[in-house]
């Protein structure tokens, strides 16, 4: 989920523009400081489909990537421009199964790796630690493309991925074609979650709590229970989709990865202090916490129904985007945006590739 600071330094703004709809969603934004480029040729329109069109993805493969052996799928050409999609917790790939298939049809190659405890992909070693810093988790992505022979992408995410796709984007910017930040910048400020936020902000934050106690970590050690725990998740960040037990189990067997309670607690629990990073990530760690700016091409998307949304239509990390920028809030849909609203995530990866 996304940094509780950020959301919590916004608390009291207006609510600025309009948000977009989902009738003409395509060519509407709130807030926009930049248009797509004009150059001869026209943006491609992002064809409308339901959510859920699709159900699983046609290839799936594995590659070894610096600790990690990731799994991934893959659409589109094998030469086309790369679009690297990333998925957030407690979610998986799925998140991304009507997207993919959009964006291959306009010829792009598609890529949406399983993050570090999620799904397929595993550690090569027993003896690496399971630790899921910010810039670890950035750092598997960096290895990944490097591991396909990809120099440069789009990458575009949410909550977890918007996080490590702004990191790859502020520290390696040289490797981001354009980004497509979900919720804004969320480059954790640790220091900053030190102090107490504002009671609806703590609220919205009673799993990161729970996940500091022993009772959490029992719940999440135990697969029945993680797996209800997570689905209860999707429903209070996500009140108007009505997702069918198909959809949760087909993303719940990405939970049953024998890492994935580790990676979790680990990652909620240092984000607010409880433990130490790993020596090897001091050095990016310094430099996140400096706030780095992203002077890529970027489009951020604010979901309107998610609880995390902040309020001032994208005002609160403003300041942080210092390239070309569009801003968009999108009406009716909560967290899991790119899975409840497909059209409108694969046209804003179209969209920022034309920034």
């Amino acid at each position: 989920m996304i940094n509780r600071r950020t959301f919590s330094k916004a608390v009291g703004l207006g609510t600025g523009a309009a948000a977009v709809s989902l009738a003409g969603l395509q060519t509407q934004a709130s807030a926009a400081t930049a248009s797509p480029r004009s150059s001869g040729t026209a943006v491609p329109t992002v064809p409308t489909i339901a959510p859920g069109t699709h159900t699983e993805f046609s290839t799936l493969k594995h590659i070894k990537a610096g600790v990690l052996d990731i799994g991934y799928a893959e659409a589109g050409p094998a030469h086309g421009p790369v679009v690297v999609l990333l998925h957030g917790w407690p979610y998986d790939i799925h998140s991304f199964v009507d997207v993919a298939p959009l964006l291959a049809d306009l010829g792009y190659r598609v890529l949406v790796p399983y993050l570090r405890g999620h799904g397929s992909t595993r550690f090569l070693s027993r003896h690496t630690p399971r630790t899921a810093e910010q810039s670890a988790i950035a750092l598997d992505i960096i290895a990944f493309m490097d591991a396909l022979k990809i120099d440069k992408a789009v990458l575009a995410g949410f909550d977890w991925g918007s996080r490590t796709a702004d990191i790859i984007a502020a520290l390696w910017p040289e490797r981001v074609k354009s980004l497509v930040s979900t919720s804004g910048y969320l480059i954790t400020n640790r220091k900053a979650q030190l102090a107490p936020a504002a009671p609806a902000v703590e609220h919205n934050w009673w799993y990161q709590w729970y996940f500091a106690t022993d009772r959490g970590k029992k719940a999440m050690e135990n697969e029945a229970d993680r797996i209800a725990l997570c689905r209860y998740v999707w429903t209070l960040v996500s009140p108007n989709w009505n997702f069918s037990d198909a959809v949760f189990n087909r993303t719940a067997e990405a939970f049953k990865n024998p890492d994935y309670a580790a990676i979790v607690l680990y990652n909620y629990r240092w984000r607010i202090g409880l433990i130490r990073g790993e020596h090897r990530y001091d050095h990016y760690e310094k430099q996140l916490a400096a706030q780095p700016a992203i002077h890529v091409p970027t489009i951020t998307l604010d979901a309107a129904l998610d609880p995390f949304t902040a309020p001032g239509d994208g005002s609160a990390y403003r300041s942080h985007f210092t390239g070309p920028y569009l801003h968009r809030t999108i009406e009716n849909i909560g967290h899991d945006l790119p899975q409840e609203a497909p059209t409108v995530f694969a046209q804003a990866v179209v969209d920022v590739d034309h920034l």
